[in-house]
């Protein structure tokens, strides 16, 4: 028995992200991993850190015991702080330390994952500790290093990938919050429609119609007459809903046309990861 057919595109993904992600950091030297990104206290030494503690928790090795320092200002919730333990536990580690971890746990992995027999519908924990759908943590892990690949590019000022297998993946999860975003958190009124025109490497159009009923689906096809339309590039909308940035901080790379209010609210609320 084989990886079954539906989680090859995310084992792909996953692997030409982590495989362009050690790529990138193996030339770095030891002061350049110290190099701050996007991500509040993170430096490039802590993302690679997560990105290798996610990995080795998902192989099942056992979590760090590991005290964290009381000092640490972004960690502020369960959440964070279940995620810096693997962090943190690596914050002395040199580059040369940190290049061979991560090679060796991407090929511990690469094996793992060219060994699952499992169906997608399998249950499983989650590195979150949460039971989720084998198909779902795939995914979700694709996602993930695919934007902290994109995290480590703009502090290292190495653009690229952004209309690769991740990408794909990524814009196809962000798309599906859509919906959530423009009815439940910006609060559209009912029977309006809100058209997202991303250009860039990865270009798309997306139209999000809210019914009678305030309910809200996403689809491809153009609207007349929308509510809104927000026109921006896809490193823009990727920063934009992965948190990374705020909206004034990127407010000349976003045209808005139609309602100001309801687009403002939108852009505030599109942040969608944790």
């Amino acid at each position: 028995m084989t990886v079954h057919p539906s989680l090859q595109s995310s084992i792909d993904a996953w692997t030409h992200s982590i495989e362009a992600i050690v790529e990138l950091v193996k030339p770095l030297v030891e002061s350049e991993w110290s190099v701050a990104t996007d991500l509040p206290g993170w430096s490039v030494r802590d993302v690679v850190s997560h990105i290798i503690g996610v990995e080795c928790e998902m192989l099942g090795d056992p979590r760090p015991i590991h005290t964290l320092p009381r000092d640490l200002y972004h960690v502020r919730s369960e959440f964070a702080r279940r995620m810096e333990v693997q962090v943190d536990v690596r914050r002395h580690h040199t580059a040369l330390e940190m290049v061979s971890e991560l090679e060796y746990t991407v090929i511990r992995r690469s094996r793992q994952l060219r060994n699952e027999t499992r169906k997608p519908d399998a249950e499983m924990r989650s590195p979150l500790g949460e039971d989720r759908t084998l198909e779902f943590v795939l995914q979700q892990r694709a996602f993930d290093v695919w934007v902290h690949e994109q995290d480590l590019r703009r502090v290292l000022g190495k653009p690229g990938n952004l209309d690769s297998p991740g990408a794909y993946l990524t814009r196809d999860l962000l798309v599906k919050a859509l919906p959530i975003v423009v009815a439940k958190r910006a609060q559209a009124p009912a029977d309006s429609a809100v058209v997202f025109d991303v250009s860039g490497p990865l270009e798309f159009l997306r139209t999000v119609r809210v019914n009678a009923e305030g309910r809200a689906t996403v689809d491809g096809s153009v609207s007349l007459g929308p509510t809104v339309t927000l026109a921006l590039d896809w490193d823009t909308f990727v920063q934009l809903a992965c948190g990374r940035v705020r909206p004034a901080a990127v407010a000349e790379r976003v045209k808005v046309d139609g309602d100001h209010e309801l687009a403002a609210a939108i852009l505030d609320q599109l942040a969608v990861t944790p």
